[in-house]
């Protein structure tokens, strides 16, 4: 108690507010969009995710609510609303950057109210998550499919976590959601959150972190706003965490092809089926003071097993690696006997240009899955391994609302490299048998190994609301598909989902609603289609699924 005073009288106040929830996507379309339409001016790039609430309380309704505050004003408690997430899918899942919740069929919700704390450096935001999912059965991988195309499955599920329904019951649970502990000067923050993240500019499919997947727990050291400097502005984020297995396994794992049984149980160098992993990872964007509107940046992340972090194996006896992400990109430089074979890594690059006479912005990320044996390497086989997202936004303006155009284009399929070096798919990997995972999702873009996305949008944006129509096509799994089927020469069964978006946000005086009614398509749905029917180019098994999503944001007065 003494400390707790000591620290109250001496240490001065200094910027603090606690950051936006990231899953609750409206805030930040609501500010990007103010941004595009030339509405607020802000020195942020929008590539690094949560931001402040400080910056732009009043362009969300003030949602965060001063509880109680002392005169100095270094002791301060705010509300931080009560967030109301509701999904259903009434046929198989549609799962899209949202967090804690799973990939179900039926009702899910998910209900989090939240605080936040400040004792003059110190922040504390507490807002846990209480989630909640039917979990009902679908529809999974064809068991119809031959012995042989389930062999070829089974070589994606035994390289990463990532089940097709997370057990047999309903899930009732509470996390630690979007909490965190920080020390924060001026612009910088150190600290312990269980926050989700996104990097990169990418609005729906960020390659190297996105909110797909549940929070994590990790540490943080990160800049709180751009750091400004006489050549430009600086932002960055380096994260320590820990990644754990979802417990769950694949579909029929004691199916057997050639007298070998098919799943094999993920463990590590050691045989040890319960090791976590270790992630660390770092992004850095620039803004150049010479250039409006233009950042440019680097992501790179390093996982492995924890007792490979630990130096537990004979070759690196004593020689813990606990900064693996500033270690060298290529392999040549490797120290320790198929060290850089054991750990799974990805880097790469990234711009955003924002044009605000034209009230638009493009923007792409550059990325390779595992590292290069060198820079020549690099430079003679550039598509191998990579994947790229692409997008656009351009406000059109009207008389008395606007029209906002956004596309966005995303590969993670393999390029036609693999045909000479198979680079395997993003996010699984041949020792960290887990993949880029946590709890058996996916922490990057939401339509995950091997698939491809086209999304185009228009969207009528007013004061605090917003109203449009969407469509995205989705290749689901590509590389699995040309690996499977590729000796019978099928050209017929890719499985492609065509959804149809329709979208309703509102900001009310009290409270935020951002709903979403998505109908989908899927052709050949599990790569299904009757064999030796005619015509050549008949239907497979093409389903229909409806996706319902609510968020709700109550703000009002404590």
């Amino acid at each position: 108690m003494r400390l707790l005073i000591i620290l109250i009288l001496f240490i001065s106040l200094f910027n603090k507010a606690q950051n936006i929830n990231i899953n609750n996507s409206f805030n930040y379309s609501l500010i990007r969009n103010s941004v595009l339409e030339g509405n607020i001016e802000t020195d942020y790039s929008f590539n690094l995710k949560p931001l402040l609430s400080n910056s732009f309380n009043e362009l969300i309704n003030n949602q965060y609510k001063t509880i109680l505050k002392n005169k100095k004003g270094n002791i301060e408690i705010k509300s931080h609303g009560i967030d109301y997430f509701i999904e259903f899918n009434s046929n198989n899942p549609y799962n899209r950057n949202n967090g804690t919740m799973l990939p179900n069929k039926g009702y899910q919700h998910i209900i989090s109210p939240g605080l936040f704390f400040k004792i003059g450096l110190l922040s504390i935001q507490f807002k846990p998550e209480h989630h909640f999912s039917q979990n009902k059965k679908f529809e999974g991988f064809w068991e119809g499919h031959d012995p042989y195309i389930w062999a070829q499955r089974y070589k994606l599920w035994n390289h990463i976590d990532m089940p097709e329904r997370f057990g047999e019951v309903r899930h009732n649970r509470t996390t630690l959601g979007q909490s965190s502990i920080r020390l924060n000067w001026k612009n910088l923050s150190l600290g312990i959150s269980n926050e989700n993240i996104w990097w990169g500019p990418s609005i729906r499919n960020s390659i190297m972190m996105s909110n797909h997947a549940e929070g994590f727990k990790h540490i943080t050291f990160n800049t709180r706003k751009p750091i400004k400097t006489f050549i430009g502005d600086f932002e960055w984020q380096v994260i320590t965490g820990r990644l754990d297995n979802s417990g769950y396994t694949p579909p029929r794992i004691d199916f057997e092809y050639a007298g070998t049984r098919l799943y094999v149980p993920k463990i590590n160098q050691n045989s040890e089926t319960d090791d976590w992993r270790y992630l660390q990872g770092l992004i850095i964007s620039y803004s150049p003071k010479w250039v409006d509107g233009l950042s440019l940046g680097f992501i790179r992340w390093v996982q492995m097993y924890s007792s490979l972090v630990k130096g537990k194996y004979w070759w690196l006896v004593g020689k813990p690696t606990y900064f693996p992400v500033f270690s060298s990109l290529f392999r040549k430089n490797d120290k320790y006997v198929d060290f850089e074979a054991q750990t799974n890594q990805a880097a790469g690059l990234f711009f955003k240009w924002f044009w605000k006479d034209s009230k638009a912005e493009i923007y792409a990320e550059f990325h390779h899955n595992d590292s290069k044996q060198n820079l020549r390497d690099l430079l003679l086989d550039s598509d191998h391994s990579r994947a790229v997202t692409v997008g656009l936004q351009k406000i059109f303006p009207l008389k008395n609302r606007n029209l906002l155009f956004s596309w966005e284009w995303t590969q993670m399929e393999q390029t036609a490299s693999r045909l000479l070096r198979d680079a395997g798919s993003w996010y699984e990997h041949s020792w960290v048998y887990d993949g880029y995972t946590n709890n058996g999702e996916v922490l990057g873009s939401s339509i995950g190994p091997g698939s491809n996305s086209h999304y185009i949008s228009i969207n009528r944006i007013g004061d605090k609301e917003m109203i449009g129509l969407g469509i995205e096509i989705i290749d689901n799994d590509n590389d699995f598909y040309h690996i499977a089927f590729s000796s019978a020469q099928d050209y017929r069964r890719y499985w492609k989902d065509i959804n149809l978006h329709l979208n309703f946000n509102k900001s009310f005086k009290k409270f935020n609603l951002s709903s979403k009614l998505v109908y989908i398509r899927s052709l050949n749905y599990q790569w299904q289609l009757e064999d030796n029917a005619q015509p050549y180019y008949h239907p497979g098994r093409d389903i229909n699924n409806f996706h319902l999503s609510l968020k709700i944001t109550y703000f009002g007065d404590w």
